[in-house]
Parts: structure tokens; C-alpha cells; sequence
């Protein structure tokens, strides 16, 4: 007799977006915000979209803004949100919706794991969900915690004289908990409907209603994520945002390289700055896969991207003998280094005409190609964008500009199902560096043909919005050995190294 293997039970994400903005200073709830081109709770729904472990979605928006959750699901393809429903009046009774929710349909005795998780937290990572789905197989209730970082007193009033200190507990032993938290359902349903029978019940968060009473219950706790912040506080909103803006993404490599031919034939990429370096190595790369390439430079066509009637004719000319432009790329910059008050109005110009007017008008000017086939421009930064360094001013601001030009153009072409990206490389071996330069050691650089590689995997990704970076060391490897917000500051540092 075969023994039939026990099936998993699915697994849920329930968002939690009943907040309003209230504290930030907002009239609208503040999971609807825009950070980073999106509003939070895209964000965070694209995040358990991706995640292996989860099945399917069930948002709880505030009252009268479940049209808008429904619209932004709908533009961004969120296959796994299976529903969106209003949320109540406090946390416990927008829990007890969920709940009630999450057991339509459930034959009797079928259980399912279910990861509560604040709508606001946009920054949450795949391998906090994994390990809360994990522990999920052993464990009735997750919580995740990071330690204190600061010291917690405990105080009381005394009469007008305002707040003193009655204890400082061991700080060794504190931790500042998070979300998600994860439960199997039927136990989340017994503490709530033990907690019914309370007529004092009031809780802030899921675990506790479960310690207080389901006491027998273990709750595990998962480490958490320092980046995995709270958009509470007006400064939470800048914050969120420039983690977004200075974290990097992995972009996602293809199978193999006949889904690179499946995925590029019969495409029309038009490559500025495709003379030499990132720009040439690109366009060879997309020829040998079937593409038709129009690989455009001063050198070799004699176009000039500063020139707007050049930027036109090329695009205009593919289009005419293709029928299509699926891609704009511009790799085309100019580095020049000095101190500001030493450069002439000559100099001046120029860098302010490459690389910053070019991929303004490059930008116009390919819009109504792309939005036609959907496409993609992608643009390109350096890694000094994040910190202007002497002698580099005209240099970085005008690549720190190319990082908000893509989050502008991402949002802004959305509704065209366009999608701009920008790349971020590391010190990388071109002639433009080799003759700021001169030679550099071998082995110190990163090859033009893995930018090129990179890129290709960008332009064929469903991306948009984001920087990537290409590093000759993967920022995002050792996970296990880093967060997400240690590794994004690593990625800073190292790049106030880099230009």
C-alpha cells in the first residue's frame, strides 16, 4: 500500500492596511503614499507576490480606499491578491475579519498558515518570509524581533512634575518586534474567540493576544531586519525612501542562452553611445541573440546625443525600417575632473549637455516608440551618485540626477507600461576611465561585458523604477551572514570609494 505524502497547507498573506496617515501629516492613509515611484503598499504586495512560500494575498485597506488598493493591484499585476476587503475600526476587529475571511471555503479540519504584516513595512525581505513559513512547520505562532539597539527605560508621572525613571531592564534581553507575524489559522481564530470572552480585551498586536490567552502556546521568534522599517513618523517617509533609492537590485538572470534568443529576436534595441565600451558590448551581445541593434556614437555615426535632431533621426530611422523600438539604452557620458571654481563655461556646458540634457531629450523623444511595443529605456549612473565628492561635482550631480530622472519616468510612464530603469556599475574598464585614468591594475575593474550582460537582463525583466547595481562582488550574496540594511550600507560605503 503507497503512502500518500501529506499535502503542505497554504500558506497566506494577510496585509494590514487600515492605518491612516494621520501621523505623517497626510490626508490620504499612508500606505497609499509614493515612495520610490509606488505607493507603499505596492511595494509591499509585490514583495509577497514574489515570495515562493506564499500562495495567495488578502489585503484589509481602510475604509473607503478599497477602490484604490483594488486599481493599484489590478495596473501592476498582482496575480496572488485574491481579495481586498475593508478593514474595522481597530486592529483586533480588522484581525478578526481576516480571520473570518481566511476560513471561508476551508473544509472541516483543514488548517492553513496565515503571515499578518503591516502594509507600512515595505521593505520587508524574502528571507524573513521564508523563515517565518519555515517555522510555521514546527511552531503554532511566529513572531519576528531584532535586539535593541537603544537602552529602554520604564518610567511613571509624579503629579505635575512630569516623567521618571522606575526601572531600566536588561537590554540584553529586549527586543523590538516587527511584522510579520505568523500563525496557524485555527490558532490565531482560538485566542481571538477566547479573547471574546474578555470585556477588557485590547491589543496592539497578534502574538500578545495569543500569549495572553493561548499561554500553553510557544511563540518562536524569527530574526528580523533592521530595514525592515515602519513608516510611522513624518522622517520614516524620507528615510524609506532613500533606502529605496540607495539599496540595490539583483536583476534576474535568464535560463540559459536560447531564452535570451527567444526573448531578444526579432527586437529593435537602439543603443546611444554604442560606440565602444558598455554601449558596443551591449549591442554585440543583442545581435548574437537576433536582435536588430542600431549602435549609434560620435565616433562611428557621428551622433551627437546632445544634439536633439540626432537623437530623433536615429530613433525615426530604426522605426521606419523595423516597424518597432522595443529598447533605448544610452551609455554616453563624459567624465571630467577639476575643482568647480577652476572649469571653464566650455566645460561646463558639455557635461551639463551629455549627461544630464541628452538623457532628458533621448527620454522624450523615445517615449512614443516605447509606449507602442511597452518597452524599456534604460539609463546609467556611476557610483559616486549617492555622495558628490571633490573634484567629481559636475560628474556626480549629473549621475545622481539619472537615479531620479528613472523614478520620475517609472512612475510617470506607468500608465504606458513603460519601464526605465537605471544601471549602476562599479568601477568599470572603458576607454572613457582609462583616459581619466590612465591604466589600472588588473583585476581591479569590472569588465565592460559583464555591465553589458547585466543589462540585457534588466531590459528583458519586468523592473521598472529601480537601480541596479553591477558589483564585481554580488552586494546581495551571504544573506545569511548580513541584512538587507547592512548590505545596502556596505553597497554605500563601498561606492564613496568607487567614482
Amino acid at each position: 500500500m503507497s503512502v500518500q505524502p501529506i499535502a503542505k497547507p497554504r500558506t497566506t498573506a494577510v496585509v494590514l492596511a487600515g492605518g491612516t496617515g494621520q501621523r505623517v501629516g497626510l490626508s490620504i492613509p499612508k500606505q497609499l503614499l509614493k515612495i520610490a515611484g509606488k505607493a507603499v503598499i505596492e511595494h509591499t504586495l509585490s514583495i509577497f507576490e514574489q515570495a515562493e512560500g506564499i500562495d495567495d494575498i488578502i489585503v484589509l485597506m481602510a475604509p473607503g480606499y478599497v477602490p484604490d488598493v483594488e486599481k493599484i493591484v489590478a495596473k501592476a499585476g498582482l496575480t496572488k491578491v485574491t481579495k481586498v476587503i475593508e478593514g474595522g475600526s481597530t486592529r483586533n476587529e480588522t484581525t478578526e475579519r481576516a480571520i473570518s475571511a481566511l476560513g471561508e471555503g476551508l473544509a472541516e479540519g483543514e488548517d492553513r498558515n496565515v503571515l499578518f504584516h503591516d502594509a507600512v513595512r515595505p521593505l520587508l525581505s524574502q528571507r524573513v518570509i521564508q523563515d517565518c513559513v519555515d517555522a510555521l512547520e514546527r511552531y503554532e505562532a511566529v513572531d519576528v524581533a531584532i535586539p535593541s539597539a537603544d537602552t529602554i527605560i520604564v518610567t511613571r508621572t509624579h503629579g505635575g512634575d512630569g516623567e521618571f525613571i522606575t526601572e531600566v531592564p536588561d537590554r540584553s534581553r529586549l527586543r523590538r518586534g516587527q511584522t510579520p507575524q505568523a500563525f496557524k489559522l485555527s490558532t490565531i481564530r482560538k485566542a481571538y474567540e477566547v479573547a471574546a470572552g474578555d470585556p477588557n480585551f485590547q491589543a496592539t498586536d497578534d502574538c500578545s493576544v495569543v500569549l495572553k490567552y493561548l499561554p500553553d502556546v510557544p511563540i518562536y521568534v524569527v530574526a528580523g531586519d533592521e530595514y525592515n522599517m515602519k513608516v510611522t513618523q513624518p522622517v520614516d517617509v524620507f528615510i524609506a525612501d532613500k533606502l529605496f533609492q540607495l539599496a540595490s537590485t539583483a536583476a534576474p538572470q535568464q535560463a540559459d542562452e536560447a531564452a535570451y534568443r527567444e526573448l531578444l529576436a526579432g527586437k529593435t534595441l537602439v543603443v546611444f553611445g554604442g560606440s565602444y565600451g558598455i554601449g558596443a558590448d551591449i549591442a554585440t551581445l543583442a545581435e548574437q541573440y537576433g536582435a536588430k541593434v542600431y549602435a549609434l556614437g560620435r565616433s562611428t555615426t557621428g551622433t551627437h546625443v546632445e544634439n536633439p535632431e540626432h537623437v530623433d533621426d536615429a530613433l525615426s530611422k530604426a522605426y521606419a525600417e523595423t516597424g518597432r523600438v522595443d529598447y533605448v539604452i544610452n551609455t554616453a557620458g563624459v567624465l571630467r575632473i577639476g575643482k568647480l571654481a577652476e572649469t571653464d563655461n566650455t566645460t561646463i556646458q558639455e557635461a551639463l549637455n551629455v549627461n544630464y540634457l541628452a538623457p532628458v531629450q533621448i527620454a522624450r523623444a523615445a517615449h512614443k516608440y516605447l509606449a507602442e511595443t511597452k518597452g524599456q529605456l534604460l539609463l546609467y549612473t556611476s557610483s559616486s551618485y549617492t555622495r558628490g565628492r571633490a573634484e567629481y561635482s559636475l560628474y556626480s550631480s549629473t549621475k545622481a540626477a539619472m537615479v531620479n530622472l528613472t523614478q520620475a519616468l517609472a512612475d510617470e510612464w506607468a500608465a504606458d507600461e513603460v519601464r526605465v530603469n537605471c544601471v549602476n556599475p562599479e568601477r568599470t574598464a572603458t576607454p572613457m576611465r582609462t583616459k581619466a585614468f590612465g591604466e589600472e591594475p588588473a583585476g581591479s575593474l569590472l569588465s565592460s561585458e559583464a555591465v553589458a550582460r547585466t543589462s540585457l537582463d534588466v531590459l528583458l525583466s519586468e523592473l521598472t523604477g529601480h537601480v541596479i547595481d553591477v558589483r564585481q562582488v554580488d552586494p546581495t550574496r551571504g544573506a545569511s551572514e548580513a541584512s538587507g540594511f547592512e548590505q545596502a550600507l556596505a553597497a554605500v560605503l563601498d561606492r564613496q570609494e568607487d567614482v
